[in-house]
């Protein structure tokens, strides 16, 4: 059991930004689930903390919990929600990776989820079809910023095709036009939240494709801030020198007095028959002991 966790670790630090985006939503799935299950059996709810995850449509609620447009892009409670979610976040990450580096993926999945999360907020404090549920709706799932790498690449290279599974090659932006008709048409369903959210990642996608071509990168802002954060906790190593000696007080002063007591064994010599009775190592001590 350790050895796959390690080896989770390693494959997600070794993992572009794709890989980690999908990881991350993965792992909060699980760990929801797990912790869901865990409170069911002690007849607790099913997942009472999810309103802490999920954002709010109650602008006065998002104020008490400011993290939740963000946590909300992340966050997935049934499996195919998150299935087809990351299956489209596979196939469309890859595909911006083609043309944009691994900071302007990471940078667009999150504004494109905030955008989505903006405009669902708008949209159910602006509308009066929306007033019996302004309060109480919330938003989760990583479909805005999805979208949002969707109709970025679709409307960069809008000649794209792909191929699609009983339709042959067909272009890109025809697909995303396609989900797009599809999210306004919806936007009275139950679901109403969810393509709304839709409509906002894709509008900021075309909107990032728009200005890219004219030489503004739309996540450069977000991706300073996400650099700022990330090395938040990583402090540069301080160069300390230190000095170590070889030997302890003792031994040092029994050096010294073994050397005091030579060079007086010298000098005694010295004294009774002269200096050439000296030998070439005596001479040298005492040639040593003069200089300090």
């Amino acid at each position: 059991m350790a050895d796959i966790f390690i080896n989770l670790k390693r494959t997600f630090k070794s993992g572009n930004i794709l890989a980690k985006l999908i990881y991350i939503n993965a792992g909060i799935f699980i760990l929801v689930k797990l912790l869901s299950i865990l409170l069911t059996l002690f007849n607790l709810g099913g997942a009472p903390f999810l309103v802490y995850l999920q954002m709010p449509s109650s602008p006065l609620l998002l104020l008490y919990r400011p993290w939740t447009i963000i946590t909300y892009m992340f966050t997935h409670y049934d499996f195919l929600h998150i299935l087809f979610n990351m299956l489209w976040l596979y196939w469309f990450g890859g595909l911006f990776l083609n043309f944009f580096n691994e900071k302007q993926l990471g940078g667009i999945y999150i504004l494109g989820g905030i955008a989505g999360g903006l405009l669902f907020l708008l949209s159910y404090n602006l509308f009066p079809f929306f007033q019996a549920v302004s309060g109480s709706s919330y938003l989760m799932g990583a479909s805005a910023s999805v979208m949002a790498v969707v109709f970025a690449v679709s409307f960069y290279r809008k000649d794209l095709e792909i191929q699609l599974f009983l339709f042959g090659r067909i272009k890109l932006i025809y697909l995303a036009l396609f989900t797009f008709a599809i999210d306004f048409l919806s936007i009275i369903s139950s679901n109403a939240g969810g393509h709304i959210a839709h409509i906002g990642g894709a509008l900021f996608g075309i909107w990032f494709a728009a200005r890219i071509k004219k030489g503004k990168d739309l996540t450069a802002p977000m991706n300073r801030v996400i650099d700022w954060f990330v090395n938040l906790g990583k402090r540069k190593p301080k160069m300390r020198v230190t000095y170590k000696r070889t030997e302890t007080d003792y031994e040092y002063n029994a050096r010294k007095h073994r050397r005091e007591a030579d060079i007086d064994a010298i000098l005694d010599k010295l004294k009774r028959s002269g200096y050439d009775s000296l030998s070439a190592d005596e001479k040298k001590k005492l040639f040593d002991a003069s200089k300090k």
